[in-house]
């Protein structure tokens, strides 16, 4: 198994995660974003998007985060990523979306880049940008939480340090790099003090303190 990867990558962050979760052994390949290794033909071969990550299978090459997230539960189900009850299945799938599918996209490095060259926007205005957004779904995820806490939530897990309960599931996956890029951004997690206490219980998980950006960066 093999992962094409980018250290600060939020994405790939989270399929690291998984994969050190899993005791999955893999072979990490970096692909250099701030080099635009991304959009070389090499790896536009593998993901059509010029993203990371990509896994790559017996041959296959899977792409976009929570879809190898879901090969991975479904080929490696222990420890599960989400509960099998369908509520709290539903509602752990909800948190999570909110940080990988309306936050992470509208705040990456192509985004930004765009908004530099379409809208003449500054390094302050872009920090600014996404400031704003990791923001509000860290507002959003933190009212999510507290009415999972309160079994409120559609059946999520209220017991426990994680927003998976007695154990990490998706939606803590997504939100351990989401807390890495909004300290990159000078942002005060204290501000979600419920999301800052998931946080640093899921820094004291080996498998996901092996994931961090400062432990897998190339030398």
């Amino acid at each position: 198994m093999r992962l094409y990867d980018y250290w600060r990558s939020s994405a790939a962050y989270r399929v690291r995660i998984v994969l050190n979760l899993k005791g999955i052994p893999y072979e990490s390949v970096p692909v250099n974003l701030l080099a635009a290794e991304q959009a070389g033909a090499e790896n536009r071969a593998r993901n059509p998007q010029s993203l990371v990550p990509t896994l790559e299978v017996d041959g296959a090459m899977l792409t976009q985060s929570l879809a190898i997230i879901d090969y991975l539960d479904a080929t490696y189900p222990d420890p599960p990523m989400l509960p099998r009850a369908p509520l709290a299945r539903a509602a752990a799938r909800a948190q999570a979306l909110v940080l990988a599918a309306d936050v992470h996209p509208i705040g990456n490095l192509r985004v930004l880049k765009r908004l530099e060259s379409q809208f003449g926007a500054d390094q302050p205005a872009k920090e600014e940008w996404m400031r704003h957004w990791v923001g509000a779904g860290l507002d959003a995820l933190e009212t999510m939480a507290g009415k999972a806490a309160d079994g409120a939530a559609g059946g999520a897990a209220g017991e426990g340090p994680f927003l998976g309960g007695v154990a990490p599931g998706l939606a803590d996956v997504c939100l351990v790099p989401q807390l890495y890029n909004a300290r990159r951004f000078e942002m005060d997690v204290s501000a979600w003090p419920k999301l800052a206490a998931v946080d640093a219980a899921c820094a004291e998980v080996a498998a996901i303190a092996a994931a961090h950006p400062d432990r897998v960066r190339p030398a």
